[in-house]
């Protein structure tokens, strides 16, 4: 893939255009960031360039001035919501985050529960994080929020919430995802600083949609297909448009929430430092973009890899079709369709020619190869193997695991772990071809070209399993697969 994001420059740039921001008021700024600050693998798919720890690199960069507060919804604690990525509770999350942030050297203050109102599991939740000595802290629901404005700024409002004491001029509010409180507690905040005589800041670091570039841009469209299940769309900032005559790219949550932030500043501060959402911003990407075109492919692609996603979701029940049509417009307004991936022909093709499932991946250089279901191997595994055996200059005849090893594995799956299926996973293929290379010189020289599969294109002209979907996402292969 073309490298089309200066990631150098990014760091810089926004390490900096942080600092500033903090300048601009008494050295205490709240910055709600959102997005995910490990493995941002999307934003590394769509900026060919962009390293999946950006924002842990530009973080560590600030460390001496930054603390941490990890902020998590008293209603996800009660109802056990779960991270849909990692497969654990937000609860876990947040010890999970607070272990990474302290082993990269951030300093984590605190975890903050917001949207309190008496739940019994999210006290259990506070005792068990105090226990480990970790500070918590109370945010309180507020009845009519966010548009009762005179009750939210109020003592019976913020004031009613406890006061989160932090001692660093740059306080990050994160948390394990969406709806867990990050800007009511960056506001609850502000407004405890100005009773203290502390006229602190407020601004919001989101990645996406990129503020500086069109809004139909495929980066931007991109991030609409990636929000898709929760109705996101982009917009211009219609605030900014009017105050600077300026076209910027924001997102309509963003654009209804402001009119009341607006209020709550003026409330607190006695006028509002911003104009609009986008100055409240302090992303920098836009700027670093250093080849477009390759950032519109990788974004049209990503697209394609995303409706893909929705059709299989929607095909096991997981989402409404609506999620899927709203995809397919985001395509079309991009020009693209699933022919434009390059290698879902090919899977297809092979699967009507051997009336099985197939696979096809395309390598770096550009080949495609393909995969198909055989008595042995299932056609992911089969991919595995080819794509291995081309990356080596091997011929494709040759057995790099002997049909011989295959055999016993077959029969502890059918004979004593009673499954139905004899054929090979993925995960069981790598495992016989590791064993294999311990004998084999060739066996040993394909199992070398794994770490070559990261970043290349695969397809599957069926829905894939768990365990397959697993081991490419860790090969770093990006997949997609028919919904059959």
């Amino acid at each position: 893939m073309t490298t089309g994001f200066d990631n150098e420059k990014y760091l810089r740039m926004q390490s900096e255009h942080i600092r500033q921001r903090i300048e601009q008021f008494d050295h205490k700024l709240y910055l709600e960031f959102g997005g995910k600050l490990f493995d941002d693998f999307h934003a590394s798919r769509v900026l060919p360039g962009f390293a999946p720890d950006s924002k842990l690199l530009m973080l560590k960069q600030l460390s001496s001035q930054a603390e941490l507060i990890i902020a998590i919804s008293a209603k996800d604690i009660e109802k056990n919501k779960i991270r849909g990525d990692l497969m654990i509770t937000y609860g876990s999350d947040v010890l999970r985050l607070m272990d990474s942030f302290r082993e990269n050297g951030l300093y984590v203050g605190s975890v903050v529960i917001t949207q309190y109102s008496g739940q019994d599991s999210a006290l259990l939740f506070r005792k068990r994080l105090e226990n480990l000595g970790i500070r918590v802290y109370l945010h309180y629901h507020i009845p009519g929020y966010p548009s009762n404005i005179p009750l939210i700024v109020s003592e019976e409002g913020y004031g009613k919430n406890e006061y989160i004491e932090t001692s660093r001029p740059l306080v990050i509010i994160t948390a394990p995802g969406p709806g867990s409180g990050k800007m009511a507690t960056c506001l609850s905040q502000l407004y405890h600083e100005h009773k203290r005589g502390i006229h602190a800041g407020y601004a919001k670091f989101e990645t996406f949609p990129i503020w500086n570039i069109p809004l139909k841009h495929p980066v931007n469209l991109a991030y609409e297909a990636a929000t898709a299940d929760l109705n996101d769309i982009n917009m211009i900032d219609p605030f900014h448009l009017e105050a600077y005559g300026e076209t910027t790219v924001n997102y309509n949550r963003d654009v209804e929430i402001f009119p009341v932030l607006n209020t709550i500043f003026e409330k607190i501060y006695g006028k509002s430092p911003y104009k609009s959402p986008t100055d409240m911003g302090v992303n920098m990407a836009g700027n670093c973009i250093c080849d477009d075109e390759a950032c519109r492919e990788a974004s049209c692609q990503e697209i394609i890899r995303r409706y893909y996603a929705s059709l299989n979701s929607l095909f096991k029940g997981n989402c409404p079709e609506e999620e899927v049509q709203k995809v397919e417009l985001l395509m079309n307004q991009a020009g693209i369709t699933t022919a434009d991936r390059k290698v879902v022909s090919p899977a297809i093709e092979c699967a009507k020619k051997t009336d099985s499932p197939a696979a096809a991946m395309e390598l770096p250089d550009g080949r495609v190869i393909t995969g198909k279901t055989s008595s042995l191997l299932g056609a992911s595994a089969a991919l595995l193997l080819n794509a291995l055996k081309e990356l080596a200059g091997q011929p494709h005849s040759l057995h790099i695991i002997s049909p011989e090893s295959i055999e016993p594995i077959q029969k502890l799956k059918v004979d004593y772990l009673k499954s139905k299926n004899p054929r090979l996973h993925t995960d069981e293929v790598l495992i016989a071809l590791s064993a294999s290379a311990a004998a084999s010189a060739d066996a040993r020289l394909a199992l070398e070209q794994l770490p070559k599969l990261e970043g290349c294109q695969a397809h599957t002209s069926v829905m894939l399993s768990d365990v397959d979907l697993k081991i490419f996402k860790k090969l770093g292969v990006q997949v997609t697969c028919e919904a059959v």
